[in-house]
């Protein structure tokens, strides 16, 4: 979604001391919920003397307080007849396979064009719930599986299962490197500290853990099966890049484009025209609201990860 930003700075009083963190803002900035400015506060858009906070710390009264307040702008969103790839469909959810460059939410520069637009379209009743029903989502330009609730009790079993980590989860990812093993990566996930526009590992973020697994090692790539524990922004291609193996592509992480010594001609042409991250979310399973049954869906890759596999095995048997 798009973002309004809204700065305030105050001093906290005296009589406030001893009191949590995010207590003191709520009385300082009553026009905001308390969970979300326990939320900006984790996001690392609060500052207190211009250092770093979590909400429940303390404060002593006579501290500086900046806050940056991050507002999403509410968009109108109408119908549209956007086609779908539905994968899946009864009375209580619906499976797509979104493809690449489809937007999940309406945003102030963003306004239609998107999934949630195809949904108002394919489903009319679906503008009763909120983002007409869905309950989690991809990058514009990451392609997979994605559930959407139909009805209200669907809705709340979805989102419970979501927080649990009830779901299960797998993509798959080409990356930049070649790893000598699978890993783990546990490392919180937050605000970029100055470019607000990307996500990095930010300890004052949220929890965010990611499971890799070598497919395939090329010349000087890894095709990876990767799992999420949890789901933040942007949560593969952050940690992905954080270790050192950024995907394939990804416009904002990556950096600019490295080209293997004595790659093939063909494999340096299909590289410079892949211009969006190499991640499709492949395998998505969870338990039925309604019937208590665990269900799973599969996605085939998509037509451009699958050339550029292709053209990696074939550059990985050339010698030049």
């Amino acid at each position: 979604m798009s973002e309004r930003v809204e700065h305030h700075s105050a001093r906290i009083g005296v009589d406030l001391a001893g009191k949590r963190l995010d207590q003191a803002l709520a009385q300082l900035f009553p026009d905001y919920s308390r969970s979300r400015l326990q939320q900006w506060v984790k996001e690392g858009l609060v500052t207190l003397d211009g250092a770093s906070c979590r909400p429940r710390d303390k404060v002593l009264g006579g501290e500086w307080v900046v806050l940056e307040a991050r507002l999403e702008e509410q968009v109108e969103c109408r119908p549209e007849p956007i086609d779908l790839t539905i994968v899946y469909e009864d009375e209580a959810i619906l499976v797509i396979n979104k493809p690449a460059g489809l937007v999940v939410h309406p945003a102030a520069g963003n306004p239609d064009g998107t999934l949630q637009n195809a949904l108002l379209h394919h489903d009319p009743e679906l503008i009763q719930l909120p983002r007409a029903g869905i309950i989690h989502r991809l990058d514009k330009e990451t392609t997979g599986l994605l559930v959407i609730a139909k009805t209200p009790g669907a809705h709340r079993a979805l989102v419970e299962q979501l927080q649990e980590r009830a779901f299960d989860r797998e993509y798959r990812a080409i990356a930049m490197g070649v790893m000598t093993a699978g890993g783990s990566v546990d490392e919180p996930i937050g605000r970029h500290p100055t470019q607000r526009t990307k996500m990095a590992v930010n300890y004052s973020g949220k929890e965010a853990v990611t499971h890799y697994r070598v497919l395939e090692r090329f010349r000087a790539h890894t095709y990876l099966k990767v799992k999420l524990e949890t789901g933040r922004t942007h949560q593969i291609r952050v940690h992905m890049a954080h270790i050192r193996y950024p995907l394939v592509g990804d416009p904002v992480y990556a950096g600019r484009l490295r080209q293997p010594a004595g790659a093939t001609e063909v494999l340096r042409e299909q590289l410079r025209h892949f211009h969006r991250q190499a991640l499709h979310a492949k395998r998505l399973g969870l338990t039925h609201p309604e019937s208590g049954e665990w269900i799973e869906w599969e996605s085939p890759l998509p037509d451009d990860m699958q050339q550029l596999l292709d053209v990696l095995r074939e550059d990985a048997t050339h010698v030049g």
